[in-house]
């Protein structure tokens, strides 16, 4: 390998090939056969290491999961990933050329010679592109976590068997000193098996508890109902507490939530939560925050989602004067039946409302949470990592800690292989839920059958 006779044509060829396959699988051992020694230990060594920490990666992966994505998921680690891996592609493509240097290529048959050239032009390429794939979405990853979930948040262990988040959606594009949630649910995950229920809790739920000992059980300890401010602009609603504990008071809820921005939140959502946890009897840690004027770019980010349409529905704003038809002043129609929406298609299906109900627009809602986490596998999110990111940073705010991050991930897996329990908490559900004089007692009771069945609650 080191001397050969450059007269030998055959015997270059033969050895061409084996320095650019070996030079491609052992990037430095080309050098170390027929190069600069020095510059082939270098290549095998970092080699060698790679290879060392990819296999203790697997083990930590298989033998300590946890720790192992605690550890990955980082947001600083994340990015010296991507520096190793732009370092060792780079290294890699600097052996691949010296390769084909040691090759000498015009000593190699006539018809060889072409095939060892673009063999060698393809492996770098692959190499090329592998690192040019993976460096931007380590970034990106590293970007959205720090972005999104809390540092200093902190760990709230399971409740009951459950991590319970409540999800809220709200359009935040007018300001959000006048938002109001449009969607509110919570999302329980059972901490063994992942399995998913989502209860949905209409928006304009009236009179709602508060949580025992919370700073608005305080404030309203017989519950939210009578206490209307037409001055400030709220009723005795759900989606109207935030004006309450936040917009209308001029601390801006500072007093009744200090830590609330310290953690990634707001005194509002904190207070939402309090009412939340009222509402269904669960402890409720964790919020995450779905800005619906930037919805289509997740939905299109994940390559649209797939729906059934039970009843044709019109896109637009919606009547100029009572009574006016939506032939009228309808922008466009949602046709009944399967649909693949993309991300404009699926806004309009969960914000349509005047043609329908307000429990069938909760129940359109909760159709597309289902259909979009149906999105979230594994591959369709390696393959759009870098839009889903993207349009995650823009649209989601959470308070769940970035600690938590390698338990939900866990479970999400996990989850995929169960069917999702929703829950709809509406005169048509299965607890009949009148939302101007709503049974908190039956509710609770209810919820704890769905999630805990078999139990003495259920």
């Amino acid at each position: 390998m080191r001397h050969p006779d450059p007269a030998n044509a055959a015997l270059m060829t033969r050895r061409g090939w084996w320095l650019v396959l070996l030079g491609w699988a052992i990037p430095g051992s080309a050098q170390v056969l027929a190069g600069s020694r020095r510059l082939g230990r270098f290549g095998l060594g970092a080699t060698l290491t790679s290879w060392v920490v990819a296999v203790v990666a697997a083990l930590a992966f298989l033998l300590w999961r946890d720790g192992f994505l605690t550890v990955l998921l980082n947001t600083y680690v994340l990015i010296g990933l991507a520096v190793l891996v732009v370092g060792y592609g780079v290294l890699w493509l600097i052996l691949a050329i010296d390769t084909l240097r040691l090759v000498r290529l015009v000593r190699t048959t006539s018809p060889a010679r072409f095939g060892i050239a673009l063999l060698s032009i393809a492996l770098m390429v692959l190499t090329g592109g592998s690192v040019a794939y993976a460096a931007p979405r380590l970034i990106a990853a590293s970007s959205a976590f720090g972005s999104i979930f809390a540092a200093s948040a902190p760990v709230v262990p399971p409740s009951d068997g459950y991590y319970n988040i409540l999800l809220l959606g709200a359009d935040s594009g007018d300001g959000r000193d006048s938002m109001r949630f449009d969607s509110i649910s919570v999302v329980s995950i059972e901490a063994t098996t992942g399995a998913v229920t989502i209860t949905g809790i209409p928006r304009e739920l009236g009179g709602a508890p508060f949580s025992e000992g919370s700073p608005m059980a305080a404030l309203y300890p017989t519950g939210f109902e009578g206490h209307a401010d037409a001055e400030c602009g709220w009723d005795d609603w759900m989606n109207h507490i935030r004006q309450a504990a936040q917009i209308c008071r001029d601390d801006q809820g500072a007093a009744l939530y200090p830590d609330a921005a310290k953690h990634g939140s707001e005194p509002g959502v904190e207070a939402t939560k309090d009412a939340a946890e009222g509402v269904t009897g669960l402890e409720i840690p964790y919020y995450a925050f779905i800005d619906m004027n930037g919805f289509a770019a997740l939905v299109d980010a994940l390559g649209g989602v797939d729906i059934e349409v039970a009843q044709r529905l019109p896109e637009g704003g919606g009547p100029a004067y009572e009574g006016q038809p939506a032939e009228d002043w309808a922008s466009g129609w949602i046709e009944p039946g399967a649909q693949h929406m993309d991300g404009d298609t699926a806004q309009w299906y969960a914000r349509s409302r005047y043609t329908t109900s307000d429990w069938d627009r909760m129940q359109r809602q909760r159709q597309l949470q289902e259909a979009i986490l149906a999105q979230f596998t594994p591959e369709n999110v390696v393959m759009r990592f870098q839009d889903v990111a993207r349009a995650g940073t823009a649209i989601v705010e959470t308070d769940i800690p970035q600690s938590l991050l390698p338990t939900f991930l866990d479970l999400a897996v996990q989850a995929k292989s169960q069917p999702m329990t929703s829950v709809e908490l509406t005169p048509e559900g299965p607890v009949a839920v009148d939302q101007d004089d709503p049974d908190f007692d039956a509710i609770h009771a209810y919820l704890q059958g769905v999630l805990h069945p078999g139990s003495s609650a259920g």
